[in-house]
């Protein structure tokens, strides 16, 4: 029977988004070893985090910057709404705080290269200012987010973050605070990352642009190397 203190430790690796793999490396330990306390951890953070769900969002178009399976259950995962190509995801989680409150995380990822560029939340508010909230969050899209399974939301940004550290970057700070409302995550992802599979970078307004190329060009040098 593993110890408290041992599912605490994987809990917490997880909840940075640290892959199957990476928490082994971690903790010293074989990735068979490690399999079964992930799922004990998800099993329990599901038990507490599911229920207090209320919603996912995600912005219009948001498959034009991820390769993915076409799922009845994914809106706007079908070819024919793939609109816009930018490889920026806006993902949006709303959970229950008792009452007439609830708590919101956001993540803007980078499916392309950099993985969590900003992370915010949890920010609690009055539930009735909620609908307005993702409204502002989403004004930049044409038309409004789309409502998707957390599951969804879920492995576009721990996918995007084991993707960037294949390229040598870390989620943006404020992602660990709000990772807990992704809520578990078992390591697997059905989607694709990178623009056509590969790295690309585009520069964003509050970007360290040169430094970012540099950094993404040695790491390929290094990894062609090795």
């Amino acid at each position: 029977m593993p110890t408290q203190e041992l599912l605490d430790q994987v809990r917490e690796l997880k909840n940075i988004g640290r892959t199957p793999k990476e928490i082994a490396r971690a903790l010293k330990m074989s990735p068979s070893a490690v399999a079964p306390l992930i799922r004990l951890v998800a099993a329990a953070e599901g038990q507490t985090r599911e229920d207090a769900l209320i919603g996912c969002w995600i912005n219009p178009g948001w498959s034009s910057s991820v390769q993915g399976p076409e799922r009845p259950d994914w809106p706007g995962s079908r070819p024919s709404e793939r609109t816009g190509h930018s490889g920026l995801v806006t993902v949006l989680v709303a959970r229950d705080r008792g009452g007439s409150r609830a708590g919101v995380c956001f993540y803007l990822i980078d499916t392309w290269c950099l993985g969590v560029k900003n992370a915010a939340g949890p920010q609690s508010m009055d539930r009735r200012r909620l609908s307005g909230f993702i409204q502002q969050i989403f004004s930049a899209w044409d038309e409004p987010a789309v409502q998707v399974p957390l599951e969804l939301g879920r492995q576009i940004v721990h996918g995007a973050i084991g993707y960037a550290r294949e390229q040598g970057f870390e989620p943006h700070a404020d992602f660990e605070r709000a990772a807990a409302y992704l809520g578990a995550w078992d390591g697997r992802c059905e989607l694709t990352f990178g623009m056509d599979g590969k790295p690309m970078y585009i520069s964003g307004p509050y970007d360290d642009g040169l430094s970012i190329i540099r950094h993404l060009q040695a790491h390929q040098a290094a990894a062609a190397v090795s």
